[in-house]
């Protein structure tokens, strides 16, 4: 059976409290000083049962103007409003500002009362009726024409009932397959209970026994019992007021403005980008910086603003990032009151488009696709948002606004339209995957011009690029299997790049390997071969050699003719292979070698797993061994 939110609204003294009563047969007022001031301060709570069965919550608001924080906080959730107006008064300052609250948080169904009509004569009734109606026009919520009533006799109260039956078919009905959200807007402990939290349940169901978060904050809780009106209840169903029994919970750990949640998709946010509009009656722009009261389910948070382009004048409508003193839980879609600083009056009010925006660029990006009534698109702008970075699936449902029951489904949307890849865990828009491919072939371009000698770009730097984070694994792979790019151990290249030596460094080489066939055993070091033609160049050159088996680099900075190298190895080997193991003392007799060259090059030959010291000598190992039975040369590690 559905379930609708009825949520009064009017100006103090309007006959709101009294009006709920005589529908619902509950006293709404429960503080002591409500019943002697004769106005309702805080929120209130009722149940109905509309003609054709509809199960109603009624939320009480208060009408006084020192009390609108509080009509703010019972109007968030609302399906259907309950406009009150005193048939003996017509419209006030509070009805209107009520009325644009109600506008500006997208209720859109309405029934209007003008109550104590026993007081008002007919022509006063008409002269009501007609300015009413004038009103409420200018607004996008769908109203009923208005039901004169009496709390006092009881007249109008059926034609008011089933113009609320009308309104409650209107309205569109909550998910139950969606997030569990209930924002909080009463904790109390009762004995026996522990710490108990009411509200309206946004959208999809707890059950008793499931594990709760309390946000913000974190605190977690487990479901003890749930109320519904008063009565026991397995669970609670999204547009039900309930009371949820949490155990585990500290009194401390909840508050008004705190919200209540049961998956790990949500989290809470202090930047938000939101679709702000002003009233006409605002009394100054948004400007950057502008210090606001931002109203969110039941929370007010201080807030700064910074409009991403022209400062926003009353009347209009702009794209804005919210920078809350506090944290909040928000969902894509959420609309929001905006109050001023001072003088506190409601000035605007905004729909969130981007809970979660990132920290660059700092002015929120105006984008249609997040703005707009379809999902698909919707989350494709907000994967995009995302860049390199990615976007995990489960992030849909609160950042993209899906219902949690349609993710799956368009998710393989996007992915079988190639618009979505994933990528690890994260889902990456084809648009972040071609940026990627292009960042890193303009990257192995560059690299290849400046270096040329070298076999490609270290794997690091290119994963470290601007637009290639988190994804440049992946679009390496994509451009190896499209035979564009070579990934190659450590580094990358282009596949039509081939490192070769031009004519001065050709000659540069010839030079370095008559250096090193002249040095025999001892070999040279780049500050022997730098005065052939200068220190980077000989580097460049000498690399190259190595790289291509000519030359072999033993230590950090000696290097042998690789056919010297060999011979050196094998003579060495063979020495201590023939006598067991040698000292360093007996090799430097044998090879001819000092100990400024022998010792590096025994250390090199451990390194290579050739050979093992033994006490103050060496032996040659098994690897080694079979070195000296394969007729191969030394190769460069």
């Amino acid at each position: 059976m559905k379930h609708v939110v009825i949520g009064t609204a009017g100006h103090v003294d309007h006959g709101k409290t009294a009006l709920v009563k005589a529908l619902t047969g509950t006293d709404t007022d429960r503080f002591p000083e409500e019943k002697a001031r004769g106005i309702t301060i805080d929120i209130g709570f009722a149940s109905l049962t509309l003609p054709d069965g509809t199960g109603a919550s009624v939320v009480d608001v208060p009408g006084h103007e020192d009390f609108v924080r509080n009509m703010v906080a019972g109007a968030t959730g609302v399906d259907v409003a309950l406009l009150v107006i005193a048939a003996d008064e017509g419209v006030m300052p509070q009805t209107i500002e009520h009325l644009a609250i109600l506008d500006l948080l997208g209720v859109r169904a309405g029934v209007i009362a003008l109550t104590k009509c026993d007081l008002a004569e007919a022509d006063w009734l008409d002269l009501v009726r007609g300015d009413v109606s004038a009103r409420v026009s200018e607004t996008g919520v769908e109203w009923d024409q208005p039901v004169p009533v009496s709390a006092v006799t009881g007249q109008g109260l059926d034609d008011l009932r089933a113009a609320l039956g009308r309104a409650a078919a209107r309205a569109v009905a909550r998910s139950v397959t969606d997030l569990f959200r209930l924002p909080v807007d009463r904790v109390f402990s009762l004995p026996g209970a522990g710490t108990v939290v009411t509200g309206t349940a946004w959208s999809g169901t707890v059950s008793v026994g499931d594990e709760v978060t309390v946000l913000p904050g974190g605190a977690t809780a487990r479901v003890r019992s749930v109320e519904v009106h008063g009565d026991r209840r397995e669970r609670a169903e999204p547009g039900r007021r309930a009371a949820l029994a949490l155990t585990g919970l500290e009194r401390s750990a909840a508050e008004r403005g705190s919200v209540v949640v049961a998956d790990a998709s949500w989290r809470e946010t202090t930047s938000l980008d939101v679709r702000v509009t002003l009233l006409p009656s605002a009394p100054r722009p948004l400007t950057q910086r502008s210090r606001i009261r931002f109203h969110l389910g039941t929370a007010e948070i201080m807030a700064r603003v910074t409009p991403a382009t022209d400062d926003i004048q009353p009347g209009d409508t702009g794209l804005v990032r919210v920078r809350l003193d506090e944290p909040v839980v928000a969902r894509w879609g959420d609309r929001a009151i905006i109050r001023s600083y001072s003088p506190v009056t409601t000035i605007g009010g905004g729909l969130v488009v981007d809970p979660w925006p990132g920290p660059r660029p700092r002015r929120p990006v105006s984008d249609p696709r997040k703005e707009g009534p379809d999902p698909g698109q919707r989350a494709l702008a907000m994967v995009d948002l995302c860049g390199t970075r990615g976007m995990a699936a489960t992030d849909f449902a609160v950042r993209a606004g899906v219902p949690a029951g349609d993710v799956a489904q368009l998710l393989g949307g996007l992915l079988s339209a190639g618009t979505v890849v994933r990528v690890g865990a994260q889902l990456v828009s084809a648009a972040a995957i071609a940026n990627g491919s292009a960042a890193i072939l303009s990257a192995l371009t560059r690299y290849h011009a400046v270096h040329p000698l070298e076999p490609g770009m270290p794997l690091e730097l290119l994963r470290q690029l601007d637009g290639t984070e988190g994804i440049a694994d992946h679009v390496l792979n994509h451009l190896s299997s499209q035979g564009m790019v070579v990934h190659d151990g450590a580094v990358a290249r282009l596949a039509n790049h081939r490192a070769a030596l031009d004519s001065a460094q050709e000659t540069v080489s010839r030079k370095v390997l008559e250096a090193l066939l002249a040095a025999g055993f001892e070999g040279r070091t780049l500050a022997d071969l730098e005065p052939m033609a200068g220190p980077g160049q000989v580097r460049r050159v000498v690399e190259f050699l190595v790289r291509q088996g000519t030359a072999i680099r033993v230590g950090p900075d000696r290097y042998y003719h690789q056919e010297l190298l060999t011979e050196l190895v094998r003579k060495a080997l063979g020495e201590m292979q023939h006598s067991g193991g040698s000292t360093p003392a007996q090799l430097r007799d044998s090879l001819g070698l000092t100990r400024k060259y022998l010792i590096p090059f025994l250390d090199w030959l451990d390194g290579r797993g050739w050979t093992v010291r033994v006490g103050d000598g060496r032996r040659v190992t098994a690897a080694g061994v079979r070195y000296l039975n394969d007729t191969g040369a030394v190769e460069t590690a």
